[in-house]
């Protein structure tokens, strides 16, 4: 490869999916508000939204805080919860919404649905020639507020992607991918499913119950660097 591809992976503090482009020789960072867990210097922290205009050929971004674009919480915008989840709020929040009448609660929903669209939107009409995002199957007021919004292109499971029944990736998790410019990923796993552990839905409670919930998967990660990464690059070789 004479010219590596400049990749961003945005939303994303595992190094997972940087990772696995890196071992392809592209140039690749990751950004997250929280800092990489492996200790990268290839690493941004702070809003992705910052780093869009830097020339990248390829976004990915794997794993967006958009819990209230998911259909599993469009409940909440009829009847919001009597409380916040810790994991995805500060603690001062979380107690001010105690407080909070059903009124005031329902706003919040509603301004944090419009945050998460936001989110998205600005990742999904980056001035970047190919973009990849990962989200759950959202609900109708979420696609409604998104800007472009186009359906998901293709869902897959991470046991897609594995091997080994015992291995990282023989693991029940739908994933939603909406793409710009890149191709469907091709299975490459050799596992029927009929063996994937459903650990991630069962997760426990606990402090890092949000964490194991979106991790991400090395086969998938694999699989997104080789196809994502060469068609880019014989994208790339056509323009040229």
């Amino acid at each position: 490869m004479t010219k590596p591809l400049r990749v961003l992976i945005g939303c994303e503090k595992s190094g997972i999916v940087r990772r696995a482009f890196a071992a392809l020789g592209h140039d690749v960072w990751s950004v997250d508000m929280k800092a990489a867990d492996d200790g990268s210097n290839r690493h941004y922290r702070g809003d992705v939204r910052d780093y869009l205009h830097l020339g990248w050929d390829l976004l990915a971004v794997m794993h967006p805080p958009c819990t209230r674009l998911a259909n599993s919480g469009v409940r909440w915008l009829s009847e919001p919860p009597t409380k916040l989840d810790p994991e995805d709020y500060p603690p001062a929040v979380c107690a001010a919404y105690l407080e909070w009448d059903r009124d005031r609660r329902l706003a919040f929903m509603w301004h944090q649905l419009r945050l998460g669209a936001d989110l998205f939107s600005d990742c999904w009409t980056a001035p970047i020639p190919r973009i990849a995002v990962e989200n759950p199957v959202m609900h109708k007021h979420a696609k409604a507020l998104i800007r472009d919004y186009r359906p998901f292109a293709q869902s897959v499971q991470p046991w897609h992607f594995g091997t080994e029944e015992e291995g990282p990736d023989n693991i029940k998790k739908r994933t939603c991918l909406w793409l710009k410019g890149l191709p469907q990923l091709t299975r490459t796993g050799t596992l029927d499913g009929s063996t994937a552990r459903d650990e991630i839905h069962k997760a426990s409670p606990g402090p890092d119950r949000k964490d194991r919930r979106s991790k991400f998967f090395p086969g998938l990660a694999a699989a997104m660097a080789l196809q994502w990464g060469g068609y880019a690059l014989e994208q790339e070789g056509m323009a040229a």
